[in-house]
């Protein structure tokens, strides 16, 4: 195979792990949405700690880079822990429509805070997503909302997340960020383990195993991607999660978005499509 066919069946490989990562949550049930995201964790501290031992990387990084780390970390436990919320609660390719907005929220913190320049195609793009997400939020007033502002609150933060990795990929190693965030997301997490903790079945317990390995396989499949092949060229392969976790919904819990979530998801990645090959052309020029 090519680079590029490799990075291409890396990103697919990587998007099918995390659709069925979300599936494991939503199969653990009743569970705390802390305790879930605890034990996630755990499986990337291991494999990243190991990672850095190889490598012989900084293990928590370097001192003028800490409030950054901290706060990539922080706003990555919050991230998740919606992520899971949305998961449990929606259906679940309502879930990876809304979390799949987090590129456009990178575009508008980059620009804010590392100053990147937005194109004149992108701002009437991102105002059509808004819109096409508030076809899949479906704005109302009652609790029943909330699991779906907690997706949309997912894409938000995680663009905050992911702006902040941007801005520490020359400063620190890939795996230095993984390992940081995963083990200040144990110590942050603990507290409500503690109080809140409940005793998971056999079963549960599997599924808590699955969420860790299958969200590691997604991560180091899509790391490879990245060194296979270039981010401009595979970054949009990673909408296939959206049609994984439709199959995977439906399959498992006869799921089916409705007519609303269909449009704007279908939106939503047309405009990604189209976001995608303007940027391609605007390189080539």
């Amino acid at each position: 195979m090519t680079d590029k066919t490799k990075a291409v069946t890396l990103m697919t490989i990587s998007s099918l792990a995390f659709a069925f990562a979300a599936a494991f949550v939503k199969l653990t049930g009743d569970l705390p949405v802390f305790e879930k995201v605890f034990f996630r964790n755990i499986v990337a501290v291991i494999v990243s700690f190991f990672t850095l031992r190889r490598q012989k990387g900084r293990i928590f990084g370097k001192r003028e880079n800490q409030k950054y780390l901290f706060l990539r970390s922080f706003l990555g436990v919050l991230g998740m822990v919606m992520y899971f919320y949305a998961v449990n609660n929606l259906v679940l390719a309502d879930s990876a429509i809304l979390h799949k907005l987090f590129p456009f929220f990178v575009t508008i913190f980059a620009a804010l805070f590392l100053k990147e320049k937005i194109s004149k195609m992108q701002i009437p793009a991102l105002i059509i997503v808004f819109l096409a997400a508030l076809l899949v939020i479906k704005p109302h007033f009652d609790y029943s909302i909330y699991p779906a502002l907690a997706g949309f609150g997912t894409a938000v933060v995680s663009g905050g997340t992911y702006t902040l990795v941007r801005f520490l990929r020359t400063r620190e190693q890939p795996s230095t960020i993984v390992f940081y965030f995963s083990f200040v997301s144990l110590l942050l997490l603990a507290p409500f383990l503690i109080f809140g903790y409940r005793s998971p079945t056999l079963l549960q317990w599997f599924y808590l195993l699955m969420i860790g390995i299958s969200a590691a396989v997604g991560q180091f499949s899509l790391t490879y991607a990245y060194r296979f092949g270039k981010a401009s060229e595979i970054a949009i392969y990673n909408y296939s999660n959206i049609i994984f976790a439709g199959f995977i919904g439906f399959f498992l819990w006869q799921e089916m978005p409705d007519v609303w979530s269909i449009i704007g998801g279908t939106v939503i990645i047309i405009i990604s499509i189209l976001i995608f090959f303007y940027n391609q052309k605007d390189k080539n020029s």
